[in-house]
C-alpha cells in the first residue's frame, strides 16, 4: 500500500491510501476519488516522499480487521486496520476538517476491536477460511504481512488499512 498526500481544487488536504501509482491514476482519470469534505473529483498530489506501507527487517506489518464491503450488492468480507495507540494525543495543532476525521478514524477502529474476534497471526488463514465459506461469517483483526494482504484482496477478500493516527507516530 502506498500513502499520497492529496489536495482538491479547493484547497482542502488529505490522505489517500492506494494499492500502487497506477491505482491512484486510475482513480483520478475516472473521477473515482473525491475530496472527503467538499466531494471534488480534481484531485492532485502535493509535493512530498510517498509512505510504502511494509515490513522493516522482516518483521510482518501489523494490521486488524473488522467487516467491510465494496458495494451494496457485494457480500461482507474483511477488512483490515492498522493497530492503535490508547492514549489520543491533543489535536488541537490540526484543522478542524483533519481533527474530524482523525476522531472517525479512532472510532472506525474502536468499533472493529469491540465487534471482532481478534485471530492474532492467524488473520490471513481465518480471512481465507471464512471468505471461502469454510468458517462462520463474522468480522476479524489480527496481524499479517504485507504479501498475505495483497494475496487476500487479489483472491477477492476484503481487507481495508485503516489510516494512521497521530498517536500511532509516537
Amino acid at each position: 500500500m502506498i500513502r499520497y498526500s492529496l489536495n482538491c481544487d479547493q484547497g482542502h488536504d488529505f490522505e489517500g491510501w492506494f494499492r500502487d501509482s497506477a491505482d491512484f491514476d486510475g482513480q483520478v482519470k475516472s473521477a473515482g476519488l473525491g475530496c472527503p469534505m467538499c466531494g471534488s473529483t480534481e484531485i492532485s498530489k502535493k509535493l512530498m516522499a510517498p509512505a510504502v506501507v511494509g515490513t522493516k527487517k522482516g518483521r510482518p506489518a501489523l494490521v486488524e480487521a473488522g467487516p467491510v464491503s465494496r458495494s451494496s450488492a457485494s457480500d461482507s468480507g474483511t477488512g483490515a486496520a492498522v493497530s492503535a495507540a490508547t492514549t489520543p494525543p491533543s489535536l488541537g495543532a490540526l484543522a478542524p476538517d483533519q481533527q474530524r476525521m482523525v476522531e472517525l478514524a479512532r472510532y472506525i477502529r474502536k468499533e472493529v476491536v469491540a465487534n471482532a474476534d481478534y485471530v492474532g497471526s492467524r488473520f490471513a488463514e481465518e480471512a481465507r477460511k471464512i471468505h471461502y465459506g469454510d468458517a462462520e461469517e463474522r468480522g476479524i483483526y489480527g496481524e499479517t504481512t504485507l504479501e498475505d494482504a495483497e494475496e487476500l484482496l487479489e483472491e477477492g477478500v476484503d481487507v481495508m488499512p485503516l489510516p494512521i493516527l497521530p498517536e500511532d507516530q509516537n
